[in-house]
């Protein structure tokens, strides 16, 4: 019996999500390799589930993975579906369950009760605590341009998936307005400058050295504030409800590409829910002074082709290596057992 991992891609059941973790080319190498794949169908995946099985890939209907053989990673990307009660297979996706958020302790439930594990790809990281597969550059890079494009009245809803040329022909049909990027050095930092650059905007950077004191006025002193700082503990938030409604305040639009709206990691904390393809901005304050939110969390699914491919290309050497041996899904099985105890916090990324 082959010691290969043997995959199943699930259909994503968010009617908005076109991604896939993993796209055919991908997968023909990883067939290649020895690893078995099966594919649910999905009609809304920007890959065609004839491409998969011409990679050499099984076929599956949409959602049948609850009967897969027990031997099955099931890969996704984003929630599961409220049914089965118990998880008994090992699933590989964004969990969004390790710092408090809303429902994680049912998710991480369903999880014990069942006997199966959360290999969650936000912590699927090197020995130094990179991560090894992550959509943070498109993600950052469609956070800025949404922010644009509302900016100057031009973004239409509800939204709906691109590619990069006519997403970027949009940004190049306008002019104004001034930008800043927190976290401008890390991966969604570097994408949402680009599209801003993209736009004609030359942005602020800041990264820890300039938030370890911040500077309000100067925050508050651009049109366009794009957070891409994802932290894994506590800290002094950026923006609270007073900087909203500070007299000087000439921010018109918050984008928000972390989305860690539930935790108490969230370092943009007025708001309490995400936004949607269908309403994508939240008005935080009307009036003269309007201030508005964009917090969308599956941005990189406007680009679904661009970021699928990106992020599978850094995904699919991971799959190859896909046992409890290899350093870094070990160390993510383990960070699944520690938020599982009774006694996890839901507070700090434990590793």
């Amino acid at each position: 019996m082959s010691d290969m991992p043997r995959l199943w891609m699930r259909h994503e059941t968010r009617a908005s999500e076109r991604r896939a973790p993993l796209v055919p080319e991908d997968a023909a190498k990883l067939v290649e390799q020895g690893v078995e794949i099966t594919v649910e169908e999905s009609a809304q995946r920007a890959f065609p589930l004839a491409d998969y099985v011409a990679a050499g890939c099984r076929s599956a209907p949409a959602g049948s993975w609850p009967e897969a053989p027990d031997d099955q990673y099931v890969l996704g990307l984003k929630e599961l579906p409220g049914r089965p009660d118990r998880l008994r297979h090992r699933h590989i996706f964004f969990g969004h369950a390790y710092k408090g958020q809303v429902g994680a302790a049912e998710l991480l439930g369903r999880f014990t009760s069942g006997g199966g594990a959360l290999l969650d790809l936000e912590y699927l990281t090197d020995d130094d605590g990179r991560r090894l597969a992550a959509f943070g550059y498109w993600a950052g890079y469609v956070g800025a341009a949404l922010a644009v494009l509302h900016h100057r009245g031009r973004l239409e809803t509800p939204l709906r998936p691109t590619d990069r040329p006519g997403l970027d022909a949009l940004l190049a049909s306008g002019e104004g307005g001034t930008a800043l990027v927190i976290g401008a050095l890390g991966r969604s930092g570097r994408g949402a400058c680009d599209a801003l650059e993209t736009a004609g905007i030359a942005p602020t950077r800041w990264d820890v050295a300039e938030t370890r004191t911040l500077d309000r006025a100067a925050l508050l002193g651009h049109d366009i504030v794009v957070n891409t700082v994802l932290t894994t503990r506590p800290v002094p938030p950026f923006v609270t409800h007073a900087d909203l409604d500070a007299p000087d305040r000439r921010t018109a639009v918050l984008s928000d590409v972390t989305c860690d709206v539930t935790s108490d990691c969230n370092v943009l904390p007025v708001y309490d829910e995400v936004t949607t393809w269908e309403q994508p901005v939240l008005r935080l304050r009307d009036g003269d002074r309007p201030a508005d939110l964009i917090a969308i969390d599956n941005l990189p699914s406007l680009l679904p082709a661009e970021s699928s491919r990106a992020f599978s290309a850094e995904l699919a050497p991971q799959l190859s290596r896909l046992t409890d041996s290899d350093p870094a899904w070990a160390r993510c099985l383990r960070t699944f057992e520690a938020a599982a105890r009774p006694d996890h916090t839901g507070s700090t990324h434990v590793r």
